[in-house]
């Protein structure tokens, strides 16, 4: 019974190996292949890529693109904020029951615009260009009281943006004091 059964897989698994390369399953992937698959961004901007955005064309962006999940600023649907609400600073040291938004919580800009191309908008993620990507992050960035209207966010600038959270976390790679480095 065991061997029957084996053997139809040995044969359906054949058959699916054939069909596969025929049609270049496995093929050694190009580089622009790889480049096409390779979008972390690191937190301190890091594979950032080119492109640019600004706050107008980030807000035009988001009404088109989020406002299906997502209240805009000084929008009042409760259904939506419990999807994931965006807007706010507010202190979350010391304080429970705090919503984490993007001003109160996230301690890179660079993990905003990586999230955000990465999964974003939820029906089409990564089906924006990487300018729109840094303007809904401009927008987003504006509307949390981290930037000011008029600037502009590239791989240059995004990095060199100071959130407010950006002390409320741990570092999971400390510096090691001189005292307890190895010696040569």
């Amino acid at each position: 019974m065991y061997l029957h059964k084996f053997l139809i897989i040995a044969v359906l698994m054949g058959a699916s190996l054939a069909n596969a390369q025929q049609s270049r399953f496995g093929a050694p992937a190009t580089q622009e292949d790889i480049d096409k698959s390779f979008w972390t961004v690191f937190p301190d901007g890091e594979f950032l890529p080119d492109g640019e955005g600004n706050v107008a064309a980030g807000r035009e962006l988001f009404e088109y693109n989020c406002t299906l999940c997502h209240n805009m600023p000084g929008e009042n649907d409760p259904v939506k904020d419990e999807i994931g609400k965006l807007f706010g600073v507010d202190d979350k040291r010391g304080r429970t029951n705090l919503q984490q938004t993007i001003g109160s919580y996230w301690p890179y800009p660079t993990t905003v615009f990586d999230y955000i191309r990465r999964a974003m908008p939820l029906i089409a993620p990564m089906s924006l260009t990487n300018s729109d990507y840094y303007s809904l992050t401009a927008y987003l960035l504006y509307e949390n009281g981290v930037i000011g209207e008029d600037e502009i966010m590239n791989k240059d600038t995004l990095p060199k943006v100071q959130m407010p959270n950006r002390d409320g976390f741990i570092n999971a790679y400390p510096e090691v004091p001189e005292k307890y480095k190895a010696k040569d």
